[in-house]
């Protein structure tokens, strides 16, 4: 099959760590040839979807990973699959070109379904599940997110459309910033904020399950480093084996089936003890971790659900 990958420098991206890197790895052993973009490169053009890229092909050699052939121009209706990789920021920028990928249905598949992706960005699709989340606020309001901190006490704060972690607070009973920090948020950004009930249970870990076509596939815990609440690898956590518990079994049994639906092949949710925190569908990482400790090539089973879909 022809395989393109619309995601952020491929030259720039840990080899050890990168999931799209591994992907485009498994693609290329199973012959599949690979192209690709950046987001900026992605055109309407005439009724046709374009984008200026590079034939590519990938070793897993450190600082000489990929092998780029010269820019060309590309028809995207003439591939196969099109990877929707790039990380967020979930701007308007990234909005668009879900939009555009939008307009190759029925004649290349698009992964994830980029329809779906715009509509169900990670802390807004867990909505969905009120059972399965902890007690959770959106709101640009300050008066709002006052009162749900005077109920929850220790809660945390980030904004809706972050990612890696960034901008994420713990605020507990004795913290006097919440008005500063919406000041601050509100000041550069007209989105709202997310403000959830506080989880003890982050000490433990932050775990990562990875679902292929709906199906938990395994996971990984990713544990805070000393001092900090968060639990991102961007931020330090480290990542550490673990196995399936029967809530993490049951969570992804409720949700799996929308997922298949939606056309969201390769998820990564987030699990905090008993709760489902987000559920990650824009450009989900941790299966070079998972085939790590558990000895499973993730990659072949986003493939082959892939591969399956095409024929």
């Amino acid at each position: 099959m022809k395989i393109a990958f619309q995601m952020d420098p491929i030259g720039d991206v840990n080899i050890d760590a990168d999931s799209s890197f591994r992907l485009a790895e498994e693609a290329q052993a199973r012959g599949h040839s690979l192209f690709f973009y950046s987001p900026d490169k992605l055109a309407y053009q005439e009724g046709r979807i374009t984008a200026r890229g590079h034939d590519f092909t990938v070793q897993r050699v450190q600082g000489d990973h990929a092998q780029l052939g010269p820019e060309h121009e590309v028809d995207l209706a003439d591939f196969d699959v099109v990877w929707l990789r790039q990380d967020p920021p979930f701007d308007m920028h990234y909005i668009t070109s879900t939009h555009l990928l939008d307009r190759l249905k029925g004649k290349t598949l698009v992964v994830n379904d980029p329809f779906w992706v715009r509509n169900y960005p990670e802390k807004l699709m867990v909505l969905d599940f009120p059972q399965l989340t902890p007690p959770t606020t959106i709101a640009r309001d300050l008066d709002t997110i006052k009162a749900f901190k005077i109920k929850h006490g220790d809660v945390i704060l980030k904004p809706l459309y972050g990612n890696g972690g960034a901008g994420v607070f713990r605020l507990d009973k004795q913290d006097r910033n919440l008005t500063s920090l919406h000041e601050l948020f509100t000041g550069f950004s007209r989105e709202p904020l997310i403000v959830q009930k506080f989880l003890p249970d982050v000490a433990n870990g932050d775990k990562r399950v990875i679902l292929v076509d709906g199906e938990a596939v395994g996971a990984i815990n990713r544990v805070p480093a000393e001092g900090e609440t968060r639990s991102n690898m961007h931020v330090g956590g480290r990542p550490e084996k673990i196995g399936l518990t029967e809530r993490d079994l049951e969570i992804c049994a409720t949700i799996g089936p929308l997922l298949k639906e939606k056309g969201q092949i390769f998820v990564g949710i987030d699990v905090i003890g008993d709760y489902l925190t987000e559920i990650n569908v824009t450009s989900p990482t941790g299966i070079q971790e998972l085939e790590r400790f558990d000895g499973v090539n993730i990659a072949a089973k986003i493939w082959e659900a892939i591969e399956a879909r095409c024929a």
